[in-house]
């Protein structure tokens, strides 16, 4: 990944923190608004008893304290301390008259209790213009007891009203948070499809230079073979059919790898498991990479520890699990030394791969199993291949319900651990 990719992370990054604090700014606010709405609806219903007590002189005493007499036990309801004198219809038009004075525009339940009653002694319902909501019931108006007389104003939809009241606000915060969560979606968006455009490329580039130079060697050994004196020279007629072979081989393998991926993607790797010697099988993958381990004048050291290595798994993917990780070992090191351990712990089969070449820095030991994923060294093609082998050895290995890990040291190697059930 190059640094204009991680610049745009780190801007996706900074971006969804802004948009979580605008975000939650915006709620907060609305929280703000909500109480301030509440206070001015306190206000409205506070003036609107008020005016109705001078409307209708119900404070005959001079002393009367108006802020006393007033009790909220809960928000949606007021206990105003009065012995009302008048018929508790002439007190609810007026209250519902000072109420659209006063811009209360919602359902309100007066009931009357006396100091002598259990319980209300007459019921008024309020239904304001435009307040929108059924007629009411006595029955659900809370009762408190109290050893003085009191008029109860309910008000059962006061959260709808105040909720109605901050419409606006809360429409344009609904718009504005789903703008944001939009854009930073597309903010996503684009940096998936970047990171997409990086990884075609890449695997564009590394397509193109691995299959180059087998096609350019085959022509080559092709046009050699085309010369008629190479008849009398069978050493060498034999020495460049090899190369062809060896070439044609290398680029069948690639082209099925490429297959195997692909398949894989859409599909669930399907095993066909049978058993056999996995400890066998290690030594036929050795076998199978001599030219190649000789052509680098390597040494491989396989250590059986023990001698019954049997287990149940797909016979063919285990052997491309070994090879893969032994051509790994083999392509990352100018003079390979391997060490190869095989050996069996409980009811698992086990590996290790060891050594001795360029190593894994840290910061790409998670991410090399990932797909199109390779270390480079500042030549995107310091060494073949797609970044396309670990990621299908670890499905290989995911799909027998097993482990691989890898503890490597830059500069001096890497060690494969494998974990296969053996059943």
């Amino acid at each position: 990944m190059n640094i204009r990719s991680k610049t745009l992370r780190w801007l996706i990054v900074a971006s969804t923190i802004i948009v979580a604090i605008i975000i939650a700014i915006q709620l907060f606010w609305l929280q703000k608004i909500y109480h301030f709405e509440e206070k001015q609806f306190n206000t409205s219903v506070s003036k609107s008893i008020r005016a109705t007590f001078e409307d209708l002189d119900i404070s005959e005493d001079s002393n009367y304290n108006f802020e006393k007499s007033i009790e909220t036990p809960q928000p949606d309801v007021y206990l105003v301390k009065v012995n009302l004198k008048h018929d508790i219809d002439t007190f609810g038009s007026s209250l519902s008259a000072e109420f659209a004075d006063f811009n209360v525009f919602t359902d309100c339940k007066i009931a009357l209790h006396t100091n002598k009653g259990k319980g209300y002694t007459a019921f008024k319902y309020i239904d304001m213009p435009d307040a929108n909501f059924s007629s009411g019931r006595q029955d659900d108006i809370p009762y408190f007891k109290r050893d003085f007389s009191y008029v109860i104003l309910y008000f059962p939809h006061r959260t709808q009203y105040v909720i109605k009241q901050m419409e606006f606000w809360i429409i344009s915060g609904a718009l504005l948070i789903i703008v944001l969560v939009a854009f930073s979606f597309s903010i996503f968006y684009l940096y998936r499809q970047k990171f997409l455009n990086e990884t075609q490329k890449d695997f564009v580039n590394n397509f193109t230079h691995e299959f180059k130079t087998p096609l350019s060697v085959i022509k080559i050994a092709a046009d050699v073979l085309k010369d008629p004196a190479i008849k009398n020279k069978p050493e060498k007629l034999s020495n460049y059919a090899g190369i062809i072979e060896e070439q044609t081989t290398h680029l069948q393998q690639q082209t099925q790898r490429l297959l195997q991926i692909a398949f894989t993607d859409e599909n669930s790797l399907a095993l066909q498991k049978e058993i056999f010697d996995a400890g066998k099988m290690m030594e036929q993958a050795v076998t199978d990479l001599a030219p190649l381990i000789e052509s680098k004048n390597g040494v491989v050291k396989l250590i059986n520890k023990n001698e019954n290595s049997m287990i149940n798994a797909d016979k063919s993917y285990t052997l491309l699990t070994f090879i893969n990780l032994i051509e790994n070992a083999v392509k990352y090191s100018l003079k390979p030394e391997i060490e190869i351990t095989t050996l069996i712990e409980g009811n698992d089969f086990c590996v290790s791969i060891k050594d001795n070449g360029i190593g894994i820095e840290k910061k790409h030991q998670k991410k090399i199993f990932d797909r199109f994923y390779r270390v480079t060294m500042g030549d995107l093609h310091n060494a073949s291949g797609f970044g396309l082998g670990l990621n299908f050895v670890k499905k290989i290995i995911d799909a027998h319900h097993g482990s691989i890990e890898v503890s490597s040291i830059f500069g001096q190697g890497s060690i494969f651990y494998i974990r296969i059930p053996r059943s």
